[in-house]
């Protein structure tokens, strides 16, 4: 029973101080939303970056070489590479920018060359016509397969199998449009177009490999796949050599999420800051409670009330306004979170915990900043508060 009327008296206090109350809470308002958008901008940008690595598939193994420019992967050598154990397949793959024209359009992007096997190795689909195979690599043949963004800018549609497209001054002739791919970390994987590995080496002149792409035969096998590429890679460099890269999409995986995790744990250190300047808010304005209700603290003192029931009756009051001011928080940063969604396209992903931590918290903010000030009140003496003007 008292305690139900030390709640409606901390009630009655806060609703007659109404505009006090709002800025007070205001703070803990900005720092739980802060907290929510921030930790959710972070987790929404870890799922998405996952999601794109894991979209390449967990067998994945990539192998370049960095330093040395002579040095090169033969057809040879890959042949040699692909029949080690653990090892499904393998794509080598020639990257350069290129010139492409259409009719009075032009425009510069990515062209990778290849063969038949790296649309399985990168996870790629067409969604018309179809992609290079065999006979277009062991014929030289100038086809291309092209991302939606660049028929979308040289033809206005991505109806474009059939048609020519001009690339670095040579006419190909375009037999796919690869499905949308979004963009990722390393740029867009909708701007490029695939040739034949067979037909860049002719155009260019080169039969220079520095990357290709190994595809591990399950997830289980890519430490066995791994183990027999470092072994090659060091005899071909030499064990202590940094000339060459080697990495799996898992390492990769585990990089972003440590890296994500620490941007996640920062920006949620940045939101708590707000919090902590609100609970000073709340402290400043509880003192201020203090001193304008020492009369009413030393008359309800004089009749009778114990000192635990005043620092009670002043902690209800101030966690009461951060806990208000916590709810208000959350609701605003769910539409904070709405409109980055709606109108910036951000992946936001607002977790329960995080939304119950955010709220725990303010409220422990309360408490805490509003000890201090309740203590105060709980210690007037009656007959030096009821003589306070």
């Amino acid at each position: 029973m008292q305690f139900t009327r030390l709640v409606k008296m901390a009630v009655q206090s806060v609703w007659s101080n109404k505009i006090r109350s709002f800025l007070t809470m205001l703070g803990i308002i900005i720092g739980i939303s802060s907290v929510i958008v921030l930790v959710g901008m972070g987790q929404g940008t870890k799922e998405s970056v996952s999601q794109q690595i894991e979209s390449l598939g967990t067998n994945l193994i990539t192998v370049s070489i960095t330093g040395n420019r002579s040095k090169s992967f033969s057809s040879k050598e890959l042949n040699q590479i692909k029949a080690k154990p653990g090892i499904k397949d393998i794509a080598p793959e020639l990257s350069s920018t290129a010139n492409v024209k259409a009719g009075d359009n032009t425009a510069s992007t990515s062209m990778e060359a290849s063969t038949p096997s790296y649309a399985e190795i990168r996870n790629l689909t067409v969604s018309s016509g179809r992609f290079i195979n065999q006979r277009d690599q062991d014929n030289r043949y100038k086809v291309a397969v092209v991302g939606i963004d660049v028929a979308n800018e040289l033809y206005s549609s991505t109806d474009v199998v059939g048609q020519i497209i001009n690339v670095n001054g040579v006419d190909f002739k375009i037999v796919g449009v690869l499905a949308a791919q979004g963009s990722s970390s390393t740029g867009s994987g909708d701007d490029r177009i695939i040739v034949p590995l067979s037909t860049a080496q002719r155009l260019t002149k080169t039969t220079s490999v520095r990357t290709f792409y190994v595809e591990a035969k399950s997830k289980d096998t890519v430490d066995e796949a791994m183990g027999y590429l470092q072994l090659f890679l060091n005899t071909k460099f030499g064990a202590a050599s940094n000339s060459y890269r080697i990495f799996d999409q898992t390492s990769i995986l585990d990089t972003v999420n440590k890296t994500t995790s620490s941007l996640t744990t920062m920006l949620s250190g940045i939101a708590a800051i707000s919090l902590l300047v609100g609970g000073i808010g709340i402290m400043n304005i509880m003192l201020v409670s203090v001193i304008e209700r020492t009369k009413e603290i030393g008359i309800r003192k004089a009749i009778g009330a114990k000192r635990r029931t005043i620092l009670f009756q002043f902690l209800l009051e101030s966690a009461g306004i951060s806990a208000i001011g916590g709810m208000l928080g959350v609701a605003l940063g769910y539409g904070l979170a709405y409109i980055a969604q709606r109108l910036l396209k951000m992946n936001v992903s607002i977790s329960l915990n995080v939304v119950l931590g955010a709220v725990a918290f303010s409220v422990a903010v309360g408490v805490i900043f509003g000890m201090y000030p309740a203590n105060k009140a709980s210690k007037l003496s009656p007959m030096e508060a009821l003589r306070f003007e």
